[in-house]
This record gives structure tokens, C-alpha cells and sequence, in this order.
């Protein structure tokens, strides 16, 4: 597996994430399903794997994700290599209300929850899951890293922010602070190749989130939606999922794709895109689809 950097972390060019197997449009997959697509992600090579806290079934089991991704590594073997990014921000409430809170109570409550859950004494990676906009973003910011300083997060990183944003956690970070922005990015998701090329300026990772499109249909017809990843594909042997990965880890060496899985099968097709590197051509067709 070939690798890239993530803040302090050396990491695999693709990871896994893990909310399909406690959330999405897939089927929920059982219990010895998720630790065996959590196990092929590992038997694959890739070593970061995403969750986070609010990934769960219900309102009042949060941490569920966080507790499968746990315990797959814990049945594995050694895993010390293997890198966990896990988010806060996000709340939902009895009745399945959503909301957001980036208070410094609420934050260093979720840290602690998702030490808890995920059985560490640190967090590898926690992100800021989204802004809370009722508060000033770079004060929330300084929370994350007065909680880095206590040693409760190795790494600190940002989720669903902009560009003003990504510099405003700059600010209060200073260059290098900011380990990774993760983002939507997918070929029917393409508005945040701002951020996606302002990282790369910045030498943070960027971690497109639903890069295939999305659970369900969107990733399973990403190839019916743009054929050119399916033609590319059918002439290379290689399915159009792949092809997609492989273009997106085109556009920077900062750029970690995590894809969500409920399969072994799936993410073990996803671990294969950073050995397919498409030629100029490939890459031109596929830019000319978005003109």
C-alpha cells in the first residue's frame, strides 16, 4: 500500500470509513460483518480508518461506530500502525434532533466519550465534525488545541469548513498545526476543489469524505452517472469505483480519500486504487466530463 502523509502520521493514500457500518442508505451490516469489512480494510494495508462519535444506529446509542471500529482492532492482532480519526461537534437528542455545539464543555464531554469508546488514553486524530455557528470558529479551535496540549489529541483537524475557515484554524494553529480538512468530494460533489487545492498550498491533508458519491445508489452508479469511469475502467479491468479514487488521489499527494464501506468486498476494491495510476489522456477525459 502506498502511503501519505497526515499531520505526524504516515497513513495509507486510502482509507476507510467506517459510518456504513453503523448508518447510511446501505444495509446495516451484522456484527461479525463490520469487524470482517473493519479486518479486510486491515489485511488490505490501509491503516486509517474514520468514524465518529455521532455514527450510530439511534439517538441514544452514540459511540456505536466508535465501538465497532474498537473492537475489530482489538480482535485483529497488532494495530499500533493503524491510525483512528474520530469527530465531535454534532449532537442528536431524544426524538432524533440534530444539532451542533462547539462549547468547551460539550467538546472535552465528547473527547472523553470517544476515549471511552474507541478504549484509547489518546485520540489519534479528532476533527471538528461541523461549525457551530453560534460561536466564534477560532475560538472553538483553541479548544481543540488546549485539549492537544493536555495530551488527550495527538492531532487536530477540521471537517466541512472553507477556505476563510481553514485559515482561521491556521491562525490559531500556526502552519502545520492543522493535520487535515475533511470534506465532501466526489465527482458529483466537486465544489470543495477550493479547499481540496488550498490544502495542498498549506501541506494539510485533505480527506475527501463520500468520494464515491455517497452510500447506496450514488456510489454503486457512479459509473452509470459518469460513464467515463466506467470506460475507463472496462479498458483498464478494473472497476468504476476504483478508476474514481484513483482520479481523486491524482489531484495532490496531500489528498486521502475514505471511502465508506459495510463490505469486505468493497473496501478491499478500494484499497487497490493507488496502484492504478492513469495516464494523462485518462485523466484529461475525465476532467472534460465537468466542462
Amino acid at each position: 500500500m502506498k502511503t501519505r502523509a497526515l499531520g505526524p502520521f504516515t497513513v495509507s493514500a486510502v482509507g476507510l470509513g467506517a459510518m456504513p457500518l453503523s448508518m447510511g442508505a446501505n444495509e446495516r451490516p451484522d456484527p461479525d460483518r463490520a469487524v470482517a469489512t473493519v479486518h479486510a480494510a486491515l489485511d488490505a494495508g490501509i491503516t486509517l480508518i474514520d468514524t465518529a462519535d455521532i455514527y450510530a444506529p439511534s439517538w441514544d446509542t452514540m459511540g456505536h461506530n466508535e465501538q465497532v471500529v474498537a473492537e475489530a482492532l482489538r480482535s485483529y492482532g497488532d494495530t499500533s500502525h493503524v491510525v483512528v480519526a474520530t469527530k465531535g461537534g454534532i449532537t442528536r437528542g431524544e426524538g432524533e434532533t440534530w444539532g451542533r455545539d462547539g462549547s468547551p464543555d460539550y467538546l472535552r464531554r465528547a473527547v472523553e466519550a470517544s476515549l471511552r469508546a474507541l478504549d484509547r488514553d489518546v485520540l489519534d486524530l479528532y476533527q471538528w465534525h461541523r461549525p457551530d455557528r453560534w460561536r466564534v470558529y477560532g475560538e472553538v479551535v483553541e479548544t481543540f488545541r488546549q485539549l492537544q496540549q493536555e495530551g488527550k489529541i495527538r492531532a487536530i483537524g477540521i471537517s466541512n469548513a472553507d477556505v476563510e475557515e481553514i485559515d482561521v484554524a491556521l491562525e490559531v494553529l500556526g502552519e502545520g498545526g492543522l493535520a487535515s480538512v475533511q470534506n465532501e468530494f466526489s465527482p458529483r460533489f466537486r465544489c470543495s476543489r477550493d479547499t481540496l487545492e488550498h490544502c495542498g498550498e498549506h501541506g494539510i491533508a485533505f480527506l475527501p469524505w463520500s468520494p464515491l458519491g455517497g452510500t447506496g445508489a450514488a456510489s454503486k452508479d457512479v459509473g452509470l452517472t459518469y460513464p467515463v469511469f466506467t470506460d475507463i475502467g472496462a479498458a483498464r479491468g478494473v472497476s468504476p469505483q476504483r478508476v474514481v479514487l484513483a482520479w481523486e488521489l491524482s489531484l495532490g499527494e496531500h489528498v486521502i480519500p475514505i471511502p465508506g464501506a459495510s463490505r469486505p468486498a468493497s473496501v478491499t476494491d478500494s484499497a487497490q486504487a493507488p496502484d492504478l495510476e492513469l495516464t494523462t489522456d485518462e485523466l484529461a477525459r475525465i476532467e472534460a466530463q465537468f466542462t
